[in-house]
C-alpha cells in the first residue's frame, strides 16, 4: 500500500457519510427559505469531511499514545489501526491531523468571511471538541461525555452551520429537525462503547456505558432509537416537517434487526452496523427534505 493510500485509511473515509448527511440537511432546510449556493454548499461538504478526518485521526493517535488502544482493542478486529497495524508512525499520523485541521480553518475562515461571522463559534467549538475528545486534560471520551459531544457536533452544530453559510443566520427549525439524525450518529459511538466496556474498563475509561451496565445499557440503546422515531412523529405532528417525513419509517425494520441482535449478542462491528442504520435513516430524511421542498415550490 503506498503512503498516499495509508494516509486516506487511516481517515477512516467510510464514516464520512455521516458528516455529509448533517450538512446536506442543513442545505435543504436552508433551501426552503431561499436560494442557496452550491459552490458554498460543495465547500462546507469539503471542510466537514476534513474536520471528521481530522477527528477520527487525532482519536487514534491518543488512543494509542495513553494506550487506550492496544493489539488486543475490540476495535483492531475489524478495522487496520494506523499506528498499532503499522500504516503510519505516530508522528506520521499526529502531522496527518494538524494539517487537516489547518485545512479545516482555512475552510472554515473563508465561510465566517465571505458568509457568516455564526462559522467563528462553531468552527471554533468543533476544534475544541475535536482536538480535547481525547487529548488532555479534558478527554471527552474518557470521562462519559462522548455521546454527547458528538450529538451536539453531528446534530445541532453541523445543521446550524451549514444553514448559516447559505442564509447568513441560524434557525430554530434547523436546531430542531438535527436532533433526530444527531442522536442516532450519537448511538454509533454509544455501541461502540457498548461493545468495549469490559476493555474499556480494564484501561480506567469512564464510558456511558460502565456507568449503566450491560442492562441498562442495552436499555438506553433501544430508547435512543425510539426517540429518534417518536421526534420525528413529533415534528410532523406540529408542522415542523411535513408527511413527507413518514418516509423515515422504512428504515424501522433495520432498527428493529439491530435491536434484536444487540440483545443477542454485542457483535464486533456494532458500531459498523448501527452506522449502516444511521445513513438508512439519514438518507430517508434528506429524501423527505427535499420532497417537502419541491411540492412546497
Amino acid at each position: 500500500m503506498n503512503l498516499l493510500k495509508r494516509y486516506i485509511v487511516t481517515t477512516r473515509p467510510w464514516s464520512f457519510t455521516m458528516s455529509v448527511i448533517s450538512v446536506t440537511v442543513g442545505t435543504l432546510l436552508a433551501a426552503a427559505d431561499g436560494p442557496v449556493s452550491y459552490l458554498w454548499y460543495a465547500l462546507t461538504v469539503l471542510g466537514i469531511i476534513m474536520f471528521h478526518a481530522a477527528a477520527n485521526v487525532i482519536n487514534d493517535y491518543y488512543d494509542t499514545r495513553y494506550q487506550v488502544d492496544e493489539p488486543d482493542s475490540p476495535t483492531a478486529k475489524y478495522r487496520a489501526h494506523p499506528i498499532i497495524s503499522g500504516l503510519l508512525t505516530p508522528r506520521q499520523l499526529f502531522l496527518e491531523g494538524v494539517v487537516l485541521l489547518a485545512l479545516t480553518a482555512l475552510v472554515g475562515f473563508a465561510a465566517a468571511f465571505f458568509r457568516s461571522y455564526h462559522i467563528i463559534w462553531i468552527g471554533l467549538t468543533g476544534l475544541l471538541t475535536c482536538v480535547f475528545y481525547t487529548a488532555g486534560p479534558v478527554k471527552f471520551k474518557y470521562r462519559a461525555f462522548g455521546e454527547l459531544a458528538v450529538f451536539m457536533m453531528w446534530g445541532p452544530l453541523m445543521v446550524e452551520g451549514a444553514y448559516a453559510v447559505q442564509r447568513q443566520v441560524l434557525s430554530m427549525k434547523a436546531l430542531y429537525v438535527s436532533v433526530p439524525f444527531g442522536l442516532l450518529v450519537a448511538l454509533v459511538l454509544f455501541a461502540n462503547n457498548f461493545r468495549d466496556t469490559a476493555y474499556d474498563a480494564r484501561h480506567d475509561v469512564k464510558t456511558v456505558s460502565i456507568l449503566l451496565g450491560r442492562k441498562n445499557s442495552h436499555q438506553l440503546f433501544i430508547l435512543m432509537i425510539m426517540t429518534a422515531y417518536l421526534y420525528v412523529m413529533g415534528m410532523i405532528a406540529t408542522g415542523l416537517i411535513s408527511l413527507w417525513g413518514l418516509l423515515i419509517l422504512l428504515s424501522v425494520p433495520q432498527g428493529m434487526k439491530l435491536i434484536k441482535t444487540f440483545r443477542a449478542k454485542i457483535p464486533d462491528m456494532a458500531d459498523a452496523l448501527v452506522a449502516q442504520f444511521n445513513m438508512a435513516f439519514g438518507i430517508l430524511l434528506l429524501i423527505a427534505l427535499f420532497l417537502e421542498n419541491v411540492v412546497v415550490s
